[in-house]
């Protein structure tokens, strides 16, 4: 199942304007669906992700929405100065799609965003989100279309399984999105972490501890009263994420929590502040702390300090 294609399909059956662009990873970026409904508005630049960028700002001040989609590094490293000079200075109506981020790459350094967030965070005007599952990458790619201005979205490539409970209210940009209630703290994670903290907190359930964990699908900007709503409950507060410890959602956290002057026993649970190396997503989170045994003993180790 191709979530992210098959929804971005949709959305240009809805809007004439929306167009797709991609540098040669039209596979996989899953955007074969849209080349094969609309080729009209389908633009592979190939290996030039500057150009690419320069081109997706100049059509977005002539009326198109266009969706940029390539690997996560190559939006955000290699495109740095087109991004903030020709999407972000202007505010250009631009969507970013960045897939394989964090350790979700097999490749190493070269093609793992472990930093991602961190710059985008960085550049002005640009949103930041991350959905959690399949059905989430709908509900965000139809709310970041809606919203006037550059948007950056990290995506896993590949299966993305529906981990979010029906029952659970759909999203809304820019509020926290509680997915399990718990009484002895939270977990507070982002993309495919959700799904390994919600493992981690049935796992911690176990063990006695009713843990509970709420999904920070928009990283900027970050809800700010929804992080210190839950501070306010003095319990123990973990961040789980799937990029640098450095930068991320964690140092969002960390930020207001410091600012407001917040004292709660806090932790962030992220990729060391290393280079990884190549392998399987599965041993690259066990290798570098990321599982849900990981999740799991930093909380006990949290909740016990």
């Amino acid at each position: 199942m191709k979530a992210y294609g098959q929804a971005l399909v949709a959305l240009a059956q809805r809007d004439p304007n929306v167009v797709c662009l991609g540098a040669d990873l039209t596979g996989p970026t899953e955007t074969d669906l849209f080349r094969d409904q609309f080729p009209e508005r389908f633009f592979n630049f190939g290996v030039a992700e500057a150009n690419l960028m320069c081109a997706a700002s100049g059509m977005a001040r002539e009326g198109d929405v266009p969706f940029v989609n390539t690997f996560s590094v190559f939006a955000t490293r290699r495109s740095l100065d087109q991004v903030v000079l020709q999407i972000s200075y202007p505010n250009a109506n631009v969507k970013l799609v960045g897939f394989m981020p964090g350790l979700t790459s097999p490749g190493g350094p070269t093609h793992q965003a472990i930093d991602d967030v961190a710059i985008m965070r960085a550049v002005p005007n640009m949103m930041v989100v991350e959905p959690a599952d399949g059905d989430q990458v709908t509900d965000l790619l139809e709310a970041i279309a809606a919203h006037s201005g550059p948007v950056y979205m990290r995506i896993k490539r590949g299966e993305m399984p529906l981990v979010i409970p029906a029952e659970v209210p759909k999203l809304t940009l820019g509020k926290l999105q509680p997915i399990v209630e718990g009484h002895d703290g939270t977990i507070v994670a982002s993309g495919v972490m959700v799904a390994l903290a919600m493992e981690a907190a049935a796992d911690l359930q176990a063990q006695g501890l009713d843990v509970g964990v709420v999904n920070a699908h928009t990283i900027k900007p970050l809800d700010r009263d929804g992080i210190l709503g839950i501070a306010a409950r003095g319990k123990p507060l973990l961040v789980a994420e799937n990029h640098s410890v450095i930068g991320g959602l964690g140092s969002a956290v960390a930020e207001v929590l410091g600012e407001a002057g917040m004292a709660v026993p806090f932790a962030r649970l992220g990729v060391p502040d290393v280079f990884a190396e190549g392998g399987t997503a599965q041993y690259l989170f066990e290798k570098y702390g990321l599982s849900t045994a990981a999740i799991v003993r930093a909380f006990v180790s949290l909740a016990h300090s």
